[in-house]
């Protein structure tokens, strides 16, 4: 308890010492995320979000999102999040099915990945992300089709989806190297990527980035952000912010994080961006979004001419449905997305 009452006022002493770091830019997010913050009670909310308006230019609408994991999210909590000022909840479900939470080790039931949304719901929230996982290995899609009806179910504003990962230094890692855990095939994958689309689609929500739909006014503000280039400043353990030329990394040790700042100095390591760092940035982000690539801001801004660097690579994408070209804006298209880290690899600037 003691370290997590240190912690909060190192952040907020954090935030008084960056405070030059967006230079005036106006706040229209704000984002409560990694570890657990929903173990911030009412006051450590409060504190943060009024040092933050006191020290920023804090729009009077700003989204203003804290991630939790149902197991987190009790109806005393969750009344105690919307009373603290927080109107976007982002909610770490994985799945509806037990097994497969079971498998990727997550500490909540299919009942509380349930429950929680509904409780959120109850409690005022009009505006609820989840996280859901497919390329589960399964016989078939059938657990996917219900986590989907589950998922449609709810009524939430905004899903991001993503394909199962087997990271090495995880359980899953370590099943999968002694032959304990096999991976979905890609092909697997793919076709609940597809129907995840169609679905979606025939729902009403919107893919306005591979990963992330939405009913339409419900795009994520913050991440959306995030996507097309805008500075940001991140604090606490292990945060990261961005200037646009360069990038800073807070230590992720909570203890030495609290010592530095106790001695009023912040804790990290900057990244200097090159200036093919900063296009290759941009066009992984980009390329993920339903705005596409803006091909004149990167010969304007990166010195980088897509177009003519990779005229046949890109006639070929083309010819083959897996992007389009208009009005000097890349976009891929649904079977580009299939294949969207690839595509970016090749189009990425050659750095030094």
């Amino acid at each position: 308890m003691a370290l997590k009452e240190q912690t909060v006022q190192a952040i907020a002493r954090e935030l008084e010492l960056r405070q030059g770091y967006l230079q005036g830019q106006p706040v229209h997010t704000i984002y409560f995320g990694g570890g657990t913050p929903s173990l911030l009670n009412l006051q450590e909310l409060q504190l943060l979000l009024a040092t933050a308006r006191h020290l920023f230019k804090v729009s009077e609408d700003a989204e203003i999102t804290l991630e939790a994991n149902p197991d987190d999210l009790k109806p005393a909590k969750l009344a105690e999040l919307h009373a603290a000022g927080i109107n976007r909840l982002s909610i770490g479900l994985q799945s509806f099915h037990g097994p497969h939470l079971a498998l990727m080790n997550r500490a909540h039931t299919a009942a509380e990945s349930l429950a929680c949304v509904q409780d959120a719901q109850a409690a005022g929230f009009d505006n609820i992300t989840v996280d859901l996982i497919y390329g589960i290995p399964a016989p078939d899609h059938h657990i996917w089709q219900q986590d989907l009806d589950t998922l449609f179910s709810l009524g939430v504003q905004h899903v991001s989806c993503y394909a199962l990962t087997i990271e090495p230094d995880t359980a899953l890692g370590r099943w999968s190297t002694k032959g304990k855990f096999k991976p979905a095939e890609d092909e697997f994958t793919a076709q609940q990527f597809e129907m995840l689309l169609a679905q979606m689609q025939q729902q009403g929500f919107v893919q306005y980035e591979i990963s992330n739909f939405c009913q339409p006014g419900y795009e994520s503000r913050h991440n959306s952000s995030y996507w097309q280039g805008v500075h940001y400043l991140g604090v606490g353990p292990s945060a990261h912010s961005f200037n646009g030329t360069s990038r800073q990394y807070n230590v992720a040790h909570n203890k030495k994080y609290i010592d530095a700042l106790q001695q009023d100095c912040v804790p990290f390591e900057k990244e200097e961006l090159t200036l093919a760092d900063q296009a290759n940035d941009y066009l992984l982000t980009s390329l993920r979004t339903i705005w596409g690539c803006d091909l004149k801001k990167m010969r304007e801004d990166y010195h980088y001419d897509l177009a003519a660097t990779h005229q046949a690579y890109l006639q070929e994408l083309q010819a083959k449905a897996l992007a389009r070209a208009q009005d000097q804006v890349l976009y891929l298209t649904d079977k580009g997305k299939l294949l969207a880290d690839q595509i970016t690899q090749d189009l990425m600037m050659e750095t030094e």
